[in-house]
């Protein structure tokens, strides 16, 4: 696939005209709710019809593969070759583009029927996901959590269900209830032990464990923790990851930070979940909530003490419109992608793209005269972050959360790389 920039006057019958692709497959691709307004600046995925070769004489199959950077195996596949050998000038063949294989998890927190409908929709490019959450109470014992629905559309797609463990509410920072847990063996043991109880019961295959704003004194507690969970998870089968703060130092400082002992979680844990997102916060003022340049940072300081082959990156799925002039504390509204561009339709702004973050954003002014500034995600960041996946061979990608729609982004994830199932 190739990714076009929509230009000041251009038509989506002229965009696929010069790409010789059929418009209704650009439309449905980018799930474009009305063709007739594009924006300028907004990005579109354009399915291309591939790269193609044409059999010189005398050419082998070793030739062409070793010319393109593929195999000999993957061009007979391709091509639906019963005989390798059997080339002849001025065959054409198609040039299949090597793609490495990935693992992909999606949190949700929807509602138990929009969950199970959008792992229905994007399972087939699952390897898991996790119903966010199961809150852990003072007691060690676990709030119910309505996720059968969600278990079962997993089952249904191949996707293994990940139990998900947090400290935290909408409300409450969970600061001094991971104190009292996690400096306590035996509520340690007791959580371990109803987290069991529901994977047992529900069928989760795996454990991550989010434990958000722990106290720096809690370091080696959260440790010792993570280390219990594998004891009593990996001996039943059970796979146990986290997930991390975006950190880019081990003396990082914070609240959010001090706690999440990089090494220690990626030595103990099957795999750690970077949270590279919420740069652009929602109380915070406007600015781009995925920066690729602040990801950067986070994933070279993780290369530096966890392997890579136990990293995931985590990749935010929403868009944030902010009231401008920013008022401290005042909550930007999030949206959609696809939502995010028909704001921009309907105020006839231009999107800009911000090459240093490798982010779309723009600004507008509504019916009550109130200006804002939204930041998102579109193609080209999406491609950005998938870049970034492959440059440093990462073991796979998470998103947070479903229930935002952007179509652009499993197409391309589709395009970029196989999809590990591992049931």
């Amino acid at each position: 696939m190739e990714i076009h920039i929509v230009s000041r006057g251009e038509t989506l019958w002229q965009i696929a005209s010069n790409y010789n692709v059929d418009i209704n497959s650009i439309i449905q691709l980018n799930q474009l709710p009305n063709p007739n307004n594009l924006v300028i600046g907004q990005s579109l995925v354009i399915p291309t019809h591939g790269l193609t070769h044409v059999v010189r004489p005398g050419e082998t199959l070793w030739q062409i593969a070793n010319r393109y950077g593929t195999t000999v195996q993957a061009i007979v596949s391709e091509n639906h070759l019963s005989n390798a050998s059997m080339l002849y000038a001025g065959m054409r063949l198609v040039i299949p583009r090597l793609k490495p294989t990935i693992e992909v998890n999606a949190y949700t927190y929807q509602s138990p029927g929009e969950g199970a409908q959008s792992i229905k929709d994007v399972g087939n490019l699952l390897t898991y996901m996790s119903p966010f959450a199961y809150k852990v109470k003072e007691d060690a014992t676990l709030e119910p959590f309505p996720d059968e629905l969600m278990i079962s559309a997993a089952k249904s797609k191949n996707v293994v269900p990940m139990m998900s463990i947090t400290n935290f509410t909408a409300t409450a920072q969970g600061s001094n209830l991971a104190h009292n847990i996690l400096s306590n063996k035996v509520l340690q043991e007791k959580v371990i032990n109803n987290v069991l109880k529901v994977m047992d019961d529900k069928g989760y295959k795996g454990l991550n464990i989010d434990f958000e704003g722990v106290l720096a004194a809690d370091r080696e507690n959260y440790n010792s923790f993570l280390q219990l969970a594998v004891d009593r998870l990996h001996p039943k089968g059970y796979f146990v990851s986290t997930a991390l703060a975006p950190k880019t130092s081990a003396t990082q400082g914070g609240l959010l930070y001090e706690a999440h002992d990089y090494e220690a979680h990626g030595r103990i844990a099957d795999f750690v979940i970077l949270m590279t997102y919420e740069w652009g916060y929602r109380l915070g003022p406007p600015q781009a909530i995925s920066p690729i340049n602040q990801m950067t940072k986070v994933v070279e300081y993780a290369l530096s003490v966890i392997p890579a082959n136990k990293i995931f990156l985590g990749f935010q799925i929403y868009a944030r419109d902010w009231k401008i002039p920013h008022i401290k504390g005042q909550e930007a509204e999030t949206v959609s992608p696809q939502e995010a561009i028909r704001r921009a339709a309907k105020y006839g702004t231009i999107i800009q793209y911000q090459t240093s973050t490798q982010s779309p954003f723009f600004r507008y002014v509504d019916e009550n005269g109130q200006h804002h500034e939204v930041w998102f995600e579109d193609a080209r960041s999406a491609q950005a972050k998938f870049d970034l996946t492959k440059k440093f061979n990462l073991h796979g990608i998470s998103y947070w959360a479903l229930g935002f729609p952007y179509p652009q982004n499993w197409a391309l994830l589709f395009d970029n790389f196989h999809i590990k199932k591992l049931v």
